[in-house]
């Protein structure tokens, strides 16, 4: 194809959580600033940018966020495009990214994702995330996002024989996870039961089975793989990228029990790698609800389809769990919380770390390879990115 290989050359993040006193350019300033320092740049080498959030125009009343990022960094005149794909955003703007620097457009490209959802009330948020799905055929008709996930949990344990119980476990190892991790919104482990006795949302779906409403920002800077050494001795190159579309509404699917884009993405960007779903040593996948988890892990080709639950369950995608991989090192959007915009890049910074050996006490052993899974609405975009440690 003619085109160069691209490496994280930086990664940095705000803590996620409810941050009252912080607004949306605060984030992104802080997030950006601590990629550009990572990566030992002055900030004069960056010739593009790319921010994914998903509605700051509802959420906080800012429309034109690239132009506003560009001037609170001090970047302009730098050309900052800004990438929407519902909760997707981050790794659509990580996708665009990639392709500046590999086409040879651009050398040195910051990415950044950001959201700021806690200025709302729970009902106006749920209501705007709902543009997420179909507006016409879902959201006016009453459903709610976890109205919709809820339905594919009871399809798959239908199909499959799996109980709550599988379900939970996701939660429950999320946040064992999240409680190693500085940055995460919820830094506390929970139980089986805890999970199982948390008020319904939407029947299976109970309170912690879902991801929370989050502020936060994630920034990473590209550059050219063969560069790269020149600023970082440890990079890591992005070897696959891939996107792929279904329909926006549940009800057009051809199964419930999985999202067809997200194989669709997992397939190209394993053939883009050359790789299979065995060389992955640790993934960040989309759990804005344990059910998304245990669909995630088998549209990876993780595990075989119906299995997700029961291997979740047995532990098989816990840290050290030896040959199988581990599965939201970060604590996934269930713990490390889920500001929408930024949750793709958190994934990018997150496996930067683990293939980094930075992980601090959530380091998953001789980590590799790296793969992260990020879905928009309920299936309708999903993009799937792999992960080399340079040198590995």
């Amino acid at each position: 194809m003619g085109m160069r290989k691209v490496a994280i050359i930086g990664a940095g993040m705000t803590k996620f959580g409810e941050h009252w006193d912080r607004g949306f350019r605060d984030l992104v300033i802080e997030a950006g600033i601590k990629a550009i320092e990572d990566a030992k740049l002055t900030g004069n080498e960056i010739s593009a940018g790319y921010v994914g959030t998903m509605a700051p125009g509802s959420l906080v009343g800012q429309e034109h966020a690239g132009a506003l990022i560009a001037d609170y960094m001090g970047l302009n005149p730098v050309p900052i495009t800004r990438v929407e794909g519902a909760c997707a955003s981050g790794s659509l703007a990580l996708r665009q990214g990639m392709m500046a620097v590999a086409s040879g457009m651009h050398d040195i490209v910051v990415v950044g994702g950001v959201e700021k959802m806690t200025d709302l009330s729970t009902a106006d948020v749920s209501e705007i995330l709902g543009g997420a799905g179909d507006q016409e055929w879902e959201l006016f008709n009453g459903i709610t996002f976890p109205g919709l996930y809820a339905m594919m949990a009871r399809r798959y344990m239908h199909e499959y024989g799996a109980g709550p119980e599988m379900l939970a476990a996701a939660a429950v190892k999320n946040h064992r996870n999240g409680a190693m991790n500085p940055y995460a919104q919820f830094q506390k482990e929970i139980t089986l039961t805890d999970v199982l006795n948390s008020k319904t949302v939407a029947d299976p779906l109970k309170v912690l089975d879902c991801s929370p409403i989050t502020d936060g920002a994630a920034a990473v800077v590209l550059a050219p793989l063969d560069k790269a050494k020149d600023y970082m001795k440890n990079p890591v190159e992005i070897v696959a990228s891939a996107q792929a579309s279904g329909t926006l509404a549940l009800h057009d699917r051809p199964t419930l029990s999985g999202i067809p884009a997200a194989q669709i993405a997992a397939q190209k960007a394993y053939a883009q790698a050359g790789m299979a779903p065995q060389d992955i040593d640790v993934a960040e996948v989309h759990d804005c609800f344990t059910i998304a988890e245990l669909m995630a892990i088998e549209d990876l080709g993780f595990f075989p389809r119906g299995e997700g639950g029961k291997a979740t369950l047995e532990g098989k995608t816990a840290i050290g769990n030896g040959r199988v991989v581990a599965v939201n090192t970060s604590g996934g959007l269930k713990a490390a919380g889920h500001p929408v915009g930024a949750t793709g890049i958190k994934q990018a910074v997150e496996i930067t770390w683990q293939l980094r050996g930075q992980a601090g006490k959530r380091q998953v052993p001789d980590a590799e390879i790296g793969l992260s899974h990020n879905v928009g609405g309920s299936g309708a975009t999903a993009v799937v990115h792999i992960y080399r440690k340079v040198g590995a």
